[in-house]
């Protein structure tokens, strides 16, 4: 018998755990290491921070789902892992000992590699569920008194999606509710260009997402570093293409939202030799750590180049599709091990991005990831809301139900390929 431990009770955590339990039944141990009871749907947050979902709406306990299908739980979190003993060491103090060990825990949150920025201090964030439920508790108390808003990404930043989401959400909602006219909005990001999303671009990205903005009256600021926020001010600095200083601007805010870059989480990251120097796991073609061959990864904690060196540092983005294809490729490679076949298995790598504008929305395809592509893809329309509403309803219940479908290749691809072809 193996026992198998998943660090992390996210969107790749939870996915990986039931593909593992369907691939290798019930003779094999698959236990989940989560940080608090519940899990959340993340790409709802933006609609959390804007009142258009409660976090009850989005997030399901997950210890009874998991232990219908015979897997354990435990919601203490991590405090390290101990690569080199095969053992976790729990926030409790408990140890948990492995003979594979999936790492998913998503990342931590580097507020602090800008003065002023984040929840303690002056910006919101919609990277957590808790993290947009205060959005929203502040998002009430600027509609009493509003004024300009910045939204954005910090330098190093990889996730630019849920920026340009909110952006727009929050534009939708306020035309709605007749106080677009008294809110400016500036749009901030470390990009080189409006649609780079950490890509490179996405067919006409640049251009659609420009229109969007244009339309919307949402100014921009791109190739930018956040130097530091203040209260009610954010100071800015631009850069040229060959990352020279254009100036500094300072932008006044009663609403601000900004992406974070991220790192890997503390637990993981204090096994140096498991990562690199940011804290990401360190990976192979079969998402085997290169060092310690018992130790698989996937999702944002992974560790993968830039697609592209930029004037202002920029990362690249693990979307749902990319996680998905990981997540099997792991569940296939440990069941091989176990039965003393080759791990040869390889996730295809491939984004696919829905992004909702709050009234209509955004889908970006790229296949694979990294240029030169097969596919590249990108359309606007009022499908893709709905499209994003009825993939959050059938990913919580896959995630209730242990369903081990994949969502992105069996549902989502094949309803943009229909449209492609129209």
């Amino acid at each position: 018998m193996a026992d198998i431990v998943v660090l992390g009770a996210g969107i790749g955590g939870m996915s990986v755990a039931y593909e593992l339990r369907a691939l290798l039944g019930r003779e094999h141990r698959v236990h989940v290491v989560g940080d608090g009871e519940n899990f959340s749907f993340t790409p709802s947050n933006p609609w959390v921070a804007v009142g258009w979902r409660q976090p009850a709406q989005i997030q399901i306990a997950v210890a009874q789902p998991l232990a219908r299908q015979g897997i354990g739980f435990d919601p203490v979190g991590a405090a390290r892992v101990v690569p080199e003993a095969n053992h976790l060491v729990l926030r409790d103090g408990r140890r948990v000992g492995y003979d594979y060990l999936v790492i998913a825990t998503g990342p931590r949150l580097a507020f602090d590699e800008v003065p002023g920025l984040g929840p303690e201090a002056f910006t919101h964030s919609i990277c957590t569920t808790p993290h947009a439920l205060s959005a929203w508790q502040a998002y009430e108390s600027f509609l009493a008194d509003p004024g300009p808003v910045v939204v954005g990404a910090a330098a190093g930043a990889s996730c630019f999606g849920p920026a340009y989401e909110f952006a727009m959400i929050l534009d939708a909602d306020l035309r709605k509710r007749k106080l677009r006219d008294r809110v400016p909005i500036t749009y901030v990001s470390s990009e080189p260009y409006v649609g780079h999303m950490g890509l490179g671009g996405v067919g006409d990205s640049k251009g659609l997402l420009e229109s969007e903005f244009r339309q919307r009256h949402i100014k921009w600021i791109v190739n930018a570093r956040i130097q530091r926020v203040d209260e009610g001010l954010m100071t800015v600095e631009e850069f040229d293409a060959h990352a020279k200083s254009l100036g500094m601007h300072e932008l006044p805010f009663k609403y601000a939202m900004v992406l974070p870059a991220f790192t890997g989480v503390d637990a993981v990251r204090s096994a140096a030799d498991l990562c690199n120097p940011r804290g990401f796991v360190q990976i192979d073609a079969h998402q085997r750590n290169p060092k310690y061959r018992n130790v698989f990864s996937a999702g944002v904690c992974v560790a993968i180049p830039p697609v592209e060196a930029t004037p202002v540092p920029t990362g690249a983005p693990k979307t749902g599709f990319m996680i998905e294809s990981m997540v099997t490729a792991i569940a296939r490679n440990i069941a091989a091990d176990i039965a003393g076949e080759p791990a040869d298995a390889v996730a295809t790598w491939n984004a696919i991005c829905l992004a909702d504008m709050g009234d209509t929305g955004a889908a970006f395809v790229a296949l694979p990831q990294f240029p030169p592509r097969n596919v590249t893809w990108a359309r606007v329309g009022k499908w893709v809301h709905l499209a994003k509403v009825a993939f959050e309803k059938y990913f919580l219940a896959k995630m209730k139900s242990g369903n081990t479908e994949p969502v992105y290749e069996k549902y989502v691809l094949k309803a943009l390929g229909i449209l492609r072809l129209k």
